[in-house]
């Protein structure tokens, strides 16, 4: 077999990253994202394209903030894995794959894969997630009219909110932020998060009771593919009487009256509560998505 040659993209060659099957639709998951060309890189095999990733990041980003699109051919591990290995960006890994791939075993296969490619170059696994979308034709989810929802200028409220939410959270991403940084780093990732997202900062809420307590919180957003229910959370003492899904509820209704014609959402597989909400406010699957994450960053 011959070696492996592991090559960059930039603007006169790009089209070499579309020289490859595409067995998981990953094409149809990032029509509405932008890929900088010099930020796709390839892996040949006597000329012919067997692995390919595309990193991605914000308009103002200087590197990328994540891989999102990794390909890898039938027999060809170690070449994806070099891909990784030999890349400039060490950053987390997201494979966007069908909502149903594990009922069909081509692409359970071709998903195997990249799984196999991923952890032969170092990542591990973080999380599996559900990726929603929500469409006109679902009908907007009642607002049960239980809380009231006021914005709030001071990123303070916010902070503290955020921290007293962490505290008891089944979000894999946050865990692992407490764990490298305790609370306060969780709680600030988050806000960063949002303050980077082109959407206004005035759209963030705060939910409290009819009796004047601080319930919980919603986030309406846009990240640079769409708008997007960014955060839902509510305070461990008001949790159990279904309060996440009036948060959901209220920031789909915000971002449709804001002018959103769809609608995207996402929860870890594992958070049961939060996956029960999106299906009863008429959010359907659409596809998966497995985040790993490069080992030497899990114990940096």
């Amino acid at each position: 077999m011959t070696d492996t040659v592991i090559r960059a993209l930039d603007e006169s060659d790009a089209h070499l990253f579309d020289a490859h099957p595409d067995p998981l639709n990953a094409r149809a998951a990032h029509e509405r994202t932008t890929h900088h060309p010099h930020w796709k890189r390839v892996a040949l095999r006597d000329g012919n394209v067997v692995a390919r990733g595309a990193w991605w990041g914000g308009p103002d980003d200087e590197q990328p903030v994540n891989l999102n699109w990794f390909d890898v051919a039938e027999g060809e591990v170690e070449a994806g894995a070099e891909l990784l290995r030999s890349a400039p960006w060490q950053v987390e890994l997201e494979l966007n794959l069908p909502g149903d791939w594990r009922e069909h075993p081509d692409l359970a296969a071709a998903a195997e894969t990249r799984f196999a490619a991923a952890r032969a170059a170092g990542y591990e696994l973080l999380v599996e997630r559900f990726l929603y979308r929500w469409t006109p034709e679902r009908g907007l989810p009642e607002r049960p009219g239980r809380l009231l929802f006021t914005p709030e200028a001071d990123d303070a409220v916010f902070f503290d909110a955020l921290r007293r939410i962490h505290a008891a959270t089944l979000d894999a991403h946050t865990l692992k932020a407490i764990e490298e940084g305790g609370l306060d780093r969780a709680a600030q990732e988050e806000l960063d998060f949002f303050h980077w997202c082109p959407s206004p900062r005035e759209w963030w809420q705060l939910a409290h009771t009819p009796e004047g307590e601080l319930a919980g919180i919603h986030i309406p957003a846009h990240n640079p593919s769409g708008p997007t229910i960014g955060f839902i959370g509510v305070l461990p003492e008001h949790r159990g009487r279904g309060y996440a899904y009036d948060l959901l509820a209220e920031c789909t209704h915000f971002l449709v009256e804001h002018g959103a014609e769809a609608v995207t959402g996402a929860t870890d597989r594992g958070n049961f509560p939060m996956a029960a909400n999106f299906t009863r406010a008429g959010f359907p699957v659409v596809r998966e998505r497995i985040n790993f994450h490069p080992a030497a960053e899990a114990v940096s």
